[in-house]
């Protein structure tokens, strides 16, 4: 089972003053593919999600996957599950490249998944991060996620993971 994921910790490239600092937030088509493979590959050394697998929950009701864009340019992307007869959806990856770190985009594809949960009736959203992930710990416990206990071995590579949980409202 391919683990979850989050922002990386990569260090932050400060912003460059002449491209936008918000990036627009949509849900991923096809023609996105190619750039979300190779996002993947820049950005995770381990737990990587497959072409195959970008594939398929492209077309799947009961996952969405979500780009941040930019002047044509990946800058980011968000992978949700949603399970039948559960209201709590699942945050399953978000990725941020190197480039786009510090200006927004991560906190842009957290609240667009959130509010795409609630569009889907969730009443919570859930997600696992490194430990060691401080970065993305950070923005998550800023956005108000609760640890909710931590998952030993969790990644492929041994690494721990903490689960968050965020009731939406």
């Amino acid at each position: 089972m391919q683990s979850a994921r989050a922002v990386t910790t990569l260090p932050r490239v400060p912003p460059d003053p002449a491209s936008p600092p918000v990036a627009r937030i949509r849900r991923a088509v096809a023609d996105d593919l190619d750039a979300l493979v190779a996002l993947e590959r820049q950005v995770f050394d381990s737990d990587l999600i497959s072409r195959a697998q970008y594939r398929r929950h492209l077309d799947s009701a009961s996952a969405a996957v979500l780009v941040a864009t930019a002047a044509g340019r990946l800058l980011g992307s968000a992978v949700l599950f949603f399970r039948r007869n559960s209201r709590t959806a699942r945050l399953y990856s978000l990725a941020t490249a190197p480039e786009a770190r510090g200006r927004g985009v991560a906190a842009a594809l957290l609240a667009s998944a959130e509010r795409l949960a609630r569009e889907r009736r969730c009443h919570a959203l859930r997600l696992e991060v490194r430990t060691g992930n401080v970065a993305a710990r950070r923005l998550y416990e800023r956005d108000g996620y609760q640890p909710r206990g931590r998952r030993r071995g969790y990644y492929e590579d041994g690494a721990d993971a903490l689960l968050y949980v965020k009731p939406l409202r």
